[in-house]
């Protein structure tokens, strides 16, 4: 069912939404949306419909939930799934086609969950297609902390579906740690109810390609989303990160902050920012930022910010964006007290992703995350 027609959009609230893979044209690279990522790498999730079928495997692992949070099996019928998100490109129509159940967790509205949620997506082997659904309803009032993981081999294309309720608050910590062989192609969308306030982490650090797609939407006045994300992408790593923030009332407020950092041979990063301020969102407030960090030749960095303001009538409208190497003052004032270079150029890139592993509300994952990177460094001998 196609639900927006697909005459060339002049603006991106114009972009084909539809659930049926047939309904968007065969991908050729040249496509704005497309012009960055190497489509022959994403193997077969650009493919036709059901003409490949989903022999790879992907599992969801989690032990036992705090108090007020559940986790269960639905049906691709189940009125929930798709209510949140209409797939916007043929990846995750194929993905919303093909997933056949979805993995369903329920935060139950006032609860207040104090300790943090951990959910895993392990992959099985990246050979065959993968396709997975996660949809996460976040009850009124409530307040919690939800970490999902990527770990294992896969050719995975999913969508996951998150719906904060009026006054609820959502901390969503994402990493992409998978094995160096893996492929993975995500849309994740999130809708604020009124007063909601989300905080996303966005932590990519393993696979062959990963590309990341997040979008979020208001249904009431006062919504807040924060999105930050980490990103270290190593020799021949293709990491892409795109958003879109769509301000659809008034009184609402976001902000954006992407750092990455890219060692190695045809490592490339890219990012992605688009923020639409539509003519009935007067009020917003929004901001995005994305810095890229250079640690040797041969790495490329690819960062468009883009703002489509429809109105005059807000309270705020930026976005920048930087990339470039070490910074030689830095460096010179660590090494003029002592410290050997390659210690010192550590301690940059440390601080340089301080601020956002410091976003995370759990200790050992960060613990983890910041020995991950240490590791990353010491390799490369940087």
């Amino acid at each position: 069912m196609t639900t927006q027609a697909s005459a060339p959009p002049s603006t991106k609230s114009q972009a084909l939404r539809s659930y049926d893979v047939a309904d968007f044209p065969a991908l050729t690279g040249l496509e704005e949306e497309w012009r960055f990522t190497p489509l022959k790498r994403l193997r077969g999730l650009v493919g036709l419909g059901g003409a490949r079928a989903a022999t790879g495997m992907v599992r969801h692992e989690y032990g036992d939930l705090p108090a007020g949070v559940t986790a269960s099996r639905i049906g691709s019928d189940d009125p929930r799934v798709g209510s949140v998100l209409t797939p916007v490109d043929r990846v995750s129509a194929l993905a919303y086609g093909e997933a056949g159940q979805a993995l369903l967790v329920e935060v139950a509205r006032d609860a207040v969950v104090a300790e943090p949620v951990r959910l895993r997506v392990v992959g099985d082997g990246a050979e065959g297609l993968a396709f997975g659904h996660t949809f996460v309803d976040v009850g009124r009032f409530a307040e919690v902390t939800l970490v999902l993981e990527h770990v294992g081999s896969a050719t995975l294309a999913d969508n996951v579906e998150v719906s904060v309720g009026d006054g609820a608050r959502l901390t969503l910590v994402t990493v992409a740690d998978w094995a160096a062989d893996a492929v993975q192609a995500q849309h994740l969308r999130i809708r604020l109810g009124r007063d909601a306030r989300v905080v996303h982490v966005q932590v990519s650090l393993g696979g062959d390609l990963v590309r990341q797609y997040t979008s979020v939407e208001y249904t009431g006045r006062g919504g807040e989303a924060e999105l930050y994300g980490l990103y270290f992408a190593d020799g021949g790593q293709h990491l892409e990160h795109r958003q879109l923030v769509d301000h659809n009332v008034p009184d609402c407020r976001s902000y954006v902050g992407y750092r990455g950092a890219l060692q190695g041979a045809d490592a490339h990063t890219v990012w992605v920012g688009d923020v639409l301020i539509r003519a009935e969102a007067t009020g917003t407030d929004t901001y995005e930022i994305n810095r890229n960090l250079l640690l040797s030749d041969g790495a490329r960095a690819d960062s468009v910010p883009n703002l489509e303001i429809e109105t005059g009538e807000i309270a705020g409208a930026g976005h920048a964006s930087a990339t470039g190497r070490f910074d030689d003052e830095q460096l010179f004032y660590l090494m003029a007290r002592g410290i050997p270079e390659n210690e010192a150029r550590r301690l940059v890139v440390r601080g340089f992703f301080a601020e956002l592993i410091n976003k995370i509300p759990v200790e050992e994952l960060r613990e983890r995350l910041g020995d991950a990177i240490e590791a990353r460094l010491a390799k490369a001998g940087t």
